[in-house]
Protein backbone atom coordinates (compact mmCIF):
# COMPACT_ATOMS: atom_id res chain seq x y z
CA UNK A 1 0.00 0.00 0.00
CA UNK A 2 1.41 3.65 -0.65
CA UNK A 3 0.45 6.82 0.26
CA UNK A 4 1.82 10.23 -1.13
CA UNK A 5 1.64 13.07 1.42
CA UNK A 6 4.00 16.32 0.79
CA UNK A 7 4.11 17.28 3.54
CA UNK A 8 5.00 14.18 6.08
CA UNK A 9 8.36 14.67 8.08
CA UNK A 10 10.34 11.90 7.71
CA UNK A 11 10.66 9.13 10.45
CA UNK A 12 12.90 10.74 12.63
CA UNK A 13 15.83 7.85 13.87
CA UNK A 14 17.83 7.91 17.21
CA UNK A 15 20.62 5.29 16.31
CA UNK A 16 21.51 4.83 19.32
CA UNK A 17 18.14 4.01 20.85
CA UNK A 18 17.04 1.84 18.18
CA UNK A 19 20.51 0.04 19.10
CA UNK A 20 20.37 -0.44 22.58
CA UNK A 21 16.65 -2.18 22.00
CA UNK A 22 18.04 -4.57 19.86
CA UNK A 23 17.31 -2.93 16.73
CA UNK A 24 19.80 -3.41 13.30
CA UNK A 25 20.90 -1.09 10.85
CA UNK A 26 21.68 -2.39 7.42
CA UNK A 27 23.03 -0.19 5.03
CA UNK A 28 23.51 -0.07 1.55
CA UNK A 29 23.92 2.76 -1.33
CA UNK A 30 19.99 3.66 -1.70
CA UNK A 31 18.62 1.57 1.47
CA UNK A 32 18.94 2.05 5.21
CA UNK A 33 17.01 -0.79 6.54
CA UNK A 34 16.25 -1.08 10.44
CA UNK A 35 15.06 -4.40 11.84
CA UNK A 36 14.64 -6.53 14.85
CA UNK A 37 15.13 -9.67 12.32
CA UNK A 38 18.22 -11.87 13.79
CA UNK A 39 21.01 -11.94 11.91
CA UNK A 40 20.85 -14.09 8.82
CA UNK A 41 22.42 -14.42 5.24
CA UNK A 42 18.93 -13.62 3.14
CA UNK A 43 17.98 -10.79 6.09
CA UNK A 44 21.23 -9.34 5.83
CA UNK A 45 21.18 -8.89 1.97
CA UNK A 46 18.33 -7.22 1.24
CA UNK A 47 20.04 -3.11 1.13
CA UNK A 48 22.22 -5.51 -1.38
CA UNK A 49 19.10 -6.58 -3.12
CA UNK A 50 17.74 -2.93 -3.33
CA UNK A 51 20.84 -1.72 -4.48
CA UNK A 52 20.23 -4.07 -7.80
CA UNK A 53 16.77 -3.24 -8.18
CA UNK A 54 17.29 0.58 -8.57
CA UNK A 55 19.11 0.30 -11.69
CA UNK A 56 16.32 -2.35 -12.93
CA UNK A 57 13.41 0.56 -11.61
CA UNK A 58 15.34 3.10 -13.84
CA UNK A 59 15.25 1.34 -16.79
CA UNK A 60 11.42 0.28 -16.65
CA UNK A 61 10.79 3.63 -15.92
CA UNK A 62 12.89 5.24 -18.13
CA UNK A 63 14.81 6.94 -15.76
CA UNK A 64 18.23 8.57 -15.70
CA UNK A 65 20.22 6.40 -13.43
CA UNK A 66 22.43 9.25 -12.76
CA UNK A 67 19.40 11.35 -11.69
CA UNK A 68 18.58 8.34 -8.53
CA UNK A 69 22.66 7.92 -7.77
CA UNK A 70 22.23 9.70 -4.28
CA UNK A 71 18.96 8.64 -3.55
CA UNK A 72 18.61 6.67 -0.44
CA UNK A 73 15.61 6.09 1.40
CA UNK A 74 14.55 4.63 5.00
CA UNK A 75 12.49 0.88 5.58
CA UNK A 76 11.80 -1.05 8.58
CA UNK A 77 11.43 -4.60 8.82
CA UNK A 78 9.18 -5.51 11.83
CA UNK A 79 8.83 -8.68 13.69
CA UNK A 80 7.68 -6.63 17.62
CA UNK A 81 5.50 -4.05 16.02
CA UNK A 82 5.86 -2.67 20.20
CA UNK A 83 9.26 -2.25 19.96
CA UNK A 84 9.19 -0.05 17.37
CA UNK A 85 6.22 2.31 18.13
CA UNK A 86 8.05 2.82 21.64
CA UNK A 87 10.42 3.87 19.76
CA UNK A 88 8.37 5.93 16.49
CA UNK A 89 9.12 4.09 14.19
CA UNK A 90 5.93 3.06 13.47
CA UNK A 91 3.83 5.84 13.75
CA UNK A 92 0.18 5.95 14.86
CA UNK A 93 -1.06 8.08 11.68
CA UNK A 94 -0.32 5.37 9.75
CA UNK A 95 -3.71 3.41 8.06
CA UNK A 96 -3.72 -0.49 8.92
CA UNK A 97 -2.08 -2.86 6.50
CA UNK A 98 -1.42 -6.14 6.77
CA UNK A 99 1.76 -6.60 4.99
CA UNK A 100 3.66 -3.43 4.05
CA UNK A 101 3.29 0.21 3.34
CA UNK A 102 4.80 3.17 1.56
CA UNK A 103 4.48 6.91 2.90
CA UNK A 104 6.28 9.23 0.90
CA UNK A 105 9.97 7.56 0.69
CA UNK A 106 9.94 5.70 3.97
CA UNK A 107 8.55 2.05 4.14
CA UNK A 108 7.19 -0.55 6.78
CA UNK A 109 7.39 -4.59 6.42
CA UNK A 110 5.65 -6.62 8.69
CA UNK A 111 7.18 -10.34 9.65
CA UNK A 112 6.15 -12.68 7.12
CA UNK A 113 6.22 -16.62 6.95
CA UNK A 114 9.14 -16.79 4.44
CA UNK A 115 12.43 -15.07 2.92
CA UNK A 116 10.97 -14.59 -0.40
CA UNK A 117 7.50 -13.32 0.81
CA UNK A 118 9.36 -10.71 2.64
CA UNK A 119 12.06 -9.26 -0.31
CA UNK A 120 9.33 -9.14 -2.37
CA UNK A 121 7.43 -6.97 -0.18
CA UNK A 122 10.39 -4.65 0.61
CA UNK A 123 10.73 -4.58 -3.69
CA UNK A 124 7.00 -4.25 -3.32
CA UNK A 125 6.98 -1.12 -1.08
CA UNK A 126 10.39 0.14 -2.50
CA UNK A 127 9.02 0.21 -6.05
CA UNK A 128 6.45 2.81 -4.47
CA UNK A 129 9.26 4.90 -2.98
CA UNK A 130 10.81 4.86 -6.30
CA UNK A 131 7.83 6.01 -8.47
CA UNK A 132 6.83 8.83 -5.88
CA UNK A 133 9.95 10.34 -5.85
CA UNK A 134 9.87 10.23 -9.62
CA UNK A 135 6.92 10.97 -10.19
CA UNK A 136 5.08 12.33 -7.14
CA UNK A 137 2.75 9.65 -6.46
CA UNK A 138 1.76 6.06 -7.94
CA UNK A 139 -1.71 6.47 -9.45
CA UNK A 140 -4.58 4.74 -8.94
CA UNK A 141 -4.65 1.58 -6.75
CA UNK A 142 -4.80 -0.64 -9.73
CA UNK A 143 -2.27 1.20 -11.48
CA UNK A 144 -0.03 1.28 -8.24
CA UNK A 145 -0.78 -1.96 -6.89
CA UNK A 146 -0.06 -3.91 -9.89
CA UNK A 147 2.90 -2.17 -10.95
CA UNK A 148 4.34 -2.80 -7.28
CA UNK A 149 3.64 -6.16 -7.85
CA UNK A 150 4.64 -6.46 -11.38
CA UNK A 151 8.55 -5.35 -10.03
CA UNK A 152 8.35 -6.78 -6.99
CA UNK A 153 7.88 -10.20 -8.18
CA UNK A 154 11.35 -11.41 -8.58
CA UNK A 155 14.03 -13.98 -9.10
CA UNK A 156 17.11 -13.94 -6.59
CA UNK A 157 19.47 -16.48 -7.18
CA UNK A 158 23.31 -16.76 -6.81
CA UNK A 159 23.49 -13.06 -5.68
CA UNK A 160 21.45 -11.86 -8.57
CA UNK A 161 18.11 -10.22 -8.60
CA UNK A 162 15.98 -9.94 -11.58
CA UNK A 163 12.60 -7.64 -11.03
CA UNK A 164 9.42 -8.04 -13.43
CA UNK A 165 9.98 -12.36 -13.56
CA UNK A 166 7.33 -14.79 -13.44
CA UNK A 167 7.83 -17.24 -11.16
CA UNK A 168 8.02 -21.10 -12.82
CA UNK A 169 7.10 -22.67 -10.07
CA UNK A 170 5.51 -22.10 -6.56
CA UNK A 171 8.77 -23.23 -5.07
CA UNK A 172 10.23 -20.04 -6.71
CA UNK A 173 8.06 -17.68 -4.98
CA UNK A 174 6.73 -19.73 -1.80
CA UNK A 175 4.29 -18.02 0.22
CA UNK A 176 3.51 -15.27 -2.93
CA UNK A 177 0.15 -17.44 -4.22
CA UNK A 178 -0.63 -14.92 -6.61
CA UNK A 179 -1.49 -17.25 -9.73
CA UNK A 180 -2.93 -19.59 -6.62
CA UNK A 181 -5.01 -17.09 -5.94
CA UNK A 182 -6.13 -16.23 -8.88
CA UNK A 183 -7.32 -19.35 -9.83
CA UNK A 184 -8.96 -20.07 -7.01
CA UNK A 185 -11.39 -16.83 -7.13
CA UNK A 186 -12.07 -18.11 -11.01
CA UNK A 187 -12.87 -21.60 -9.36
CA UNK A 188 -15.11 -20.21 -6.63
CA UNK A 189 -17.11 -17.64 -9.14
CA UNK A 190 -15.31 -14.53 -7.84
CA UNK A 191 -13.40 -14.26 -11.77
CA UNK A 192 -12.87 -10.61 -11.85
CA UNK A 193 -13.36 -8.31 -15.91
CA UNK A 194 -10.70 -5.80 -16.37
CA UNK A 195 -13.11 -3.05 -15.49
CA UNK A 196 -13.76 -4.88 -11.94
CA UNK A 197 -9.83 -4.63 -10.94
CA UNK A 198 -9.44 -1.30 -12.40
CA UNK A 199 -12.12 0.13 -10.16
CA UNK A 200 -10.76 -1.18 -7.01
CA UNK A 201 -10.76 1.30 -4.25
CA UNK A 202 -7.82 1.60 -1.99
CA UNK A 203 -9.93 0.00 1.18
CA UNK A 204 -10.22 -3.40 -0.96
CA UNK A 205 -6.47 -3.60 -0.92
CA UNK A 206 -6.71 -4.23 3.25
CA UNK A 207 -7.35 -8.23 1.85
CA UNK A 208 -4.82 -9.88 -0.35
CA UNK A 209 -6.88 -11.25 -3.80
CA UNK A 210 -6.85 -7.79 -4.97
CA UNK A 211 -2.94 -7.86 -5.35
CA UNK A 212 -2.79 -10.72 -7.01
CA UNK A 213 -5.73 -9.58 -9.68
CA UNK A 214 -3.72 -6.39 -9.70
CA UNK A 215 -0.61 -8.63 -10.53
CA UNK A 216 -2.40 -9.94 -13.14
CA UNK A 217 -3.70 -7.06 -15.38
CA UNK A 218 -0.14 -5.32 -15.04
CA UNK A 219 1.48 -8.59 -16.22
CA UNK A 220 -1.01 -9.04 -18.90
CA UNK A 221 -1.27 -5.78 -20.07
CA UNK A 222 2.60 -5.29 -19.63
CA UNK A 223 3.13 -7.81 -21.83
CA UNK A 224 0.37 -6.99 -24.56
CA UNK A 225 2.35 -6.25 -28.21
CA UNK A 226 -0.72 -3.21 -28.62
CA UNK A 227 -1.36 -2.08 -24.98
CA UNK A 228 2.35 -2.42 -23.50
CA UNK A 229 4.19 0.69 -24.51
CA UNK A 230 0.43 2.62 -23.59
CA UNK A 231 0.39 0.97 -20.10
CA UNK A 232 3.73 1.56 -19.28
CA UNK A 233 3.25 5.14 -20.02
CA UNK A 234 0.67 6.10 -17.46
CA UNK A 235 3.47 6.87 -15.38
CA UNK A 236 3.20 9.89 -17.04
CA UNK A 237 0.02 10.56 -15.95
CA UNK A 238 0.31 9.45 -12.56
CA UNK A 239 -1.23 13.00 -10.80
CA UNK A 240 -4.27 12.69 -12.71
CA UNK A 241 -7.14 11.84 -11.34
CA UNK A 242 -8.80 10.87 -14.16
CA UNK A 243 -5.99 8.48 -15.28
CA UNK A 244 -7.96 5.31 -15.51
CA UNK A 245 -11.17 6.93 -17.80
CA UNK A 246 -7.81 8.22 -19.97
CA UNK A 247 -6.22 4.92 -20.34
CA UNK A 248 -9.62 2.68 -21.26
CA UNK A 249 -10.99 5.73 -23.18
CA UNK A 250 -7.72 5.32 -25.75
CA UNK A 251 -8.75 1.65 -25.84
CA UNK A 252 -12.31 2.75 -27.41
CA UNK A 253 -14.15 0.58 -29.37
CA UNK A 254 -11.99 -2.23 -28.96
CA UNK A 255 -12.59 -2.50 -25.43
CA UNK A 256 -14.29 -5.83 -26.04
CA UNK A 257 -11.84 -7.60 -27.55
CA UNK A 258 -9.44 -6.58 -24.83
CA UNK A 259 -11.79 -8.22 -22.32
CA UNK A 260 -11.88 -11.20 -24.11
CA UNK A 261 -8.39 -11.33 -24.42
CA UNK A 262 -7.96 -10.92 -20.77
CA UNK A 263 -10.70 -14.03 -20.35
CA UNK A 264 -8.41 -16.32 -22.35
CA UNK A 265 -5.13 -14.95 -20.47
CA UNK A 266 -6.59 -16.07 -16.88
CA UNK A 267 -8.38 -19.29 -18.32
CA UNK A 268 -4.45 -20.19 -19.20
CA UNK A 269 -2.96 -18.16 -16.26
CA UNK A 270 -0.12 -20.44 -14.75
CA UNK A 271 3.70 -20.26 -13.07
CA UNK A 272 6.04 -19.10 -15.89
CA UNK A 273 3.06 -18.31 -18.00
CA UNK A 274 3.90 -16.18 -21.36
CA UNK A 275 1.11 -13.62 -21.47
CA UNK A 276 2.31 -12.43 -24.43
CA UNK A 277 1.75 -16.08 -26.23
CA UNK A 278 -1.77 -16.38 -24.38
CA UNK A 279 -3.26 -13.54 -26.52
CA UNK A 280 -5.87 -14.50 -29.10
CA UNK A 281 -7.06 -12.77 -32.09
CA UNK A 282 -10.47 -12.67 -31.24
CA UNK A 283 -11.88 -11.42 -35.21
CA UNK A 284 -14.95 -13.35 -35.61
CA UNK A 285 -14.07 -16.33 -38.53
CA UNK A 286 -16.21 -16.38 -42.02
CA UNK A 287 -18.74 -18.99 -42.88
CA UNK A 288 -16.99 -22.54 -43.28
CA UNK A 289 -18.24 -23.66 -46.94
CA UNK A 290 -19.20 -27.17 -48.08
CA UNK A 291 -15.81 -27.88 -49.41
CA UNK A 292 -14.23 -27.42 -46.00
CA UNK A 293 -10.76 -25.96 -45.24
CA UNK A 294 -7.41 -26.57 -43.73
CA UNK A 295 -5.57 -24.61 -40.92
CA UNK A 296 -2.18 -24.97 -39.25
CA UNK A 297 -1.73 -24.98 -35.54
CA UNK A 298 1.22 -23.70 -33.84
CA UNK A 299 2.55 -25.79 -31.15
CA UNK A 300 4.28 -22.91 -29.14
CA UNK A 301 1.11 -20.20 -28.05
CA UNK A 302 -2.07 -20.60 -26.76
CA UNK A 303 -5.65 -20.16 -28.58
CA UNK A 304 -5.19 -19.96 -32.37
CA UNK A 305 -7.55 -18.09 -34.58
CA UNK A 306 -9.04 -20.80 -37.29
CA UNK A 307 -10.64 -18.11 -39.09
CA UNK A 308 -13.64 -20.43 -39.70
CA UNK A 309 -16.66 -19.67 -38.04
CA UNK A 310 -19.44 -22.83 -36.94
CA UNK A 311 -22.99 -23.24 -36.62
CA UNK A 312 -24.39 -24.08 -33.07
CA UNK A 313 -26.12 -28.00 -33.56
CA UNK A 314 -24.19 -28.75 -36.83
CA UNK A 315 -21.71 -31.74 -37.16
CA UNK A 316 -17.81 -31.01 -38.11
CA UNK A 317 -15.46 -33.52 -38.91
CA UNK A 318 -11.85 -32.81 -37.42
CA UNK A 319 -8.93 -34.56 -38.44
CA UNK A 320 -5.68 -33.75 -37.20
CA UNK A 321 -1.79 -34.93 -38.28
CA UNK A 322 1.34 -33.19 -37.69
CA UNK A 323 4.73 -33.89 -35.40
CA UNK A 324 5.82 -31.16 -32.85
CA UNK A 325 8.22 -30.82 -29.90
CA UNK A 326 6.12 -30.44 -26.30
CA UNK A 327 9.78 -30.10 -24.44
CA UNK A 328 13.21 -30.40 -24.76
CA UNK A 329 15.24 -31.22 -21.47
CA UNK A 330 15.91 -33.75 -20.34
CA UNK A 331 15.49 -35.12 -24.42
CA UNK A 332 13.80 -33.65 -27.13
CA UNK A 333 9.68 -35.59 -26.69
CA UNK A 334 8.36 -34.98 -30.13
CA UNK A 335 4.43 -35.51 -29.53
CA UNK A 336 1.58 -35.87 -32.32
CA UNK A 337 -2.25 -34.86 -32.57
CA UNK A 338 -3.44 -37.69 -29.96
CA UNK A 339 -0.58 -36.26 -27.58
CA UNK A 340 1.61 -38.27 -25.34
CA UNK A 341 -0.09 -40.22 -22.60
CA UNK A 342 2.67 -40.58 -20.21
CA UNK A 343 1.87 -37.21 -19.11
CA UNK A 344 -1.30 -35.53 -18.56
CA UNK A 345 -1.94 -31.85 -17.91
CA UNK A 346 -5.90 -30.86 -16.66
CA UNK A 347 -6.68 -34.29 -17.31
CA UNK A 348 -5.69 -34.70 -20.80
CA UNK A 349 -2.54 -36.04 -22.49
CA UNK A 350 0.17 -33.36 -23.06
CA UNK A 351 0.23 -31.93 -26.56
CA UNK A 352 -3.14 -33.40 -27.12
CA UNK A 353 -4.91 -30.91 -29.83
CA UNK A 354 -7.88 -29.32 -28.25
CA UNK A 355 -10.68 -27.06 -30.26
CA UNK A 356 -13.04 -24.67 -28.75
CA UNK A 357 -15.87 -22.03 -30.38
CA UNK A 358 -15.57 -18.80 -28.94
CA UNK A 359 -19.32 -17.24 -28.98
CA UNK A 360 -20.48 -13.81 -31.39
CA UNK A 361 -19.04 -10.47 -29.38
CA UNK A 362 -21.95 -9.14 -27.00
CA UNK A 363 -22.48 -12.75 -25.84
CA UNK A 364 -20.57 -14.64 -22.24
CA UNK A 365 -17.55 -15.88 -23.06
CA UNK A 366 -17.37 -20.08 -22.54
CA UNK A 367 -14.37 -21.58 -24.22
CA UNK A 368 -15.17 -25.30 -23.22
CA UNK A 369 -12.33 -27.03 -24.39
CA UNK A 370 -13.26 -30.29 -26.92
CA UNK A 371 -10.65 -32.90 -27.25
CA UNK A 372 -9.99 -33.54 -31.29
CA UNK A 373 -6.41 -35.53 -30.78
CA UNK A 374 -6.23 -36.82 -34.81
CA UNK A 375 -9.95 -37.12 -35.47
CA UNK A 376 -13.81 -36.52 -33.59
CA UNK A 377 -16.60 -35.15 -34.76
CA UNK A 378 -17.40 -31.37 -33.31
CA UNK A 379 -21.06 -30.78 -32.65
CA UNK A 380 -20.96 -27.06 -31.20
CA UNK A 381 -22.96 -25.69 -28.33
CA UNK A 382 -23.05 -22.38 -29.57
CA UNK A 383 -22.29 -20.85 -32.48
CA UNK A 384 -18.95 -19.03 -33.19
CA UNK A 385 -15.00 -19.02 -34.03
CA UNK A 386 -13.41 -21.92 -33.97
CA UNK A 387 -10.34 -21.87 -32.02
CA UNK A 388 -7.52 -24.38 -31.74
CA UNK A 389 -4.17 -25.18 -29.07
CA UNK A 390 -2.02 -28.29 -27.95
CA UNK A 391 -2.59 -29.32 -24.35
CA UNK A 392 -0.03 -28.03 -22.52
CA UNK A 393 0.38 -25.24 -19.47
CA UNK A 394 1.50 -21.83 -20.97
CA UNK A 395 4.52 -21.80 -18.59
CA UNK A 396 6.12 -24.54 -20.78
CA UNK A 397 5.22 -23.21 -24.39
CA UNK A 398 8.80 -21.92 -24.99
CA UNK A 399 10.52 -25.14 -25.62
CA UNK A 400 8.66 -26.12 -27.68
CA UNK A 401 8.55 -26.25 -31.98
CA UNK A 402 6.98 -26.96 -34.99
CA UNK A 403 2.94 -27.53 -35.93
CA UNK A 404 0.01 -29.75 -37.35
CA UNK A 405 -2.41 -29.37 -39.56
CA UNK A 406 -6.21 -29.93 -39.43
CA UNK A 407 -8.76 -30.52 -41.82
CA UNK A 408 -12.28 -29.45 -41.04
CA UNK A 409 -15.24 -30.41 -43.17
CA UNK A 410 -19.44 -30.19 -42.32
CA UNK A 411 -20.42 -33.74 -41.89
Amino acid sequence: MDRWLPGAAKVKVDDAAVKAAGIRRLEGRHLVLYTDFPSEELTDALPKVFDQALPQWCKYFEVDPAKMRDWQLTGFLIKDRRRFRRLGLLPAELPPFQHGFCLNTDFWVYEKPGDYIERHLVLHEGTHCFMNRVFGACGPPWFMEGTAELLGTHRWADGRLTLNYVPRSRDEAPWLGRVKLVKNAIAAGRGRTLKQVLAYRFNAYLATEPYAWSWAVALFLDRHPEYGDRFRRLRKDVLRPDLTKRFVASVGKDWPALERQWQVFLADLEYGCDAARTLVDVKAGKPLGPAGARVEVSAERGWQNSGLRLEKGKRYRLQAEGRYQVAAKPRVWWCEPGGVTIRYYRRRPLGMLLAAVMPEPGTILRLQPVAVGLGTTLVPEQSGTLYFKINESSGKWGDNTGKLSVEIHPE
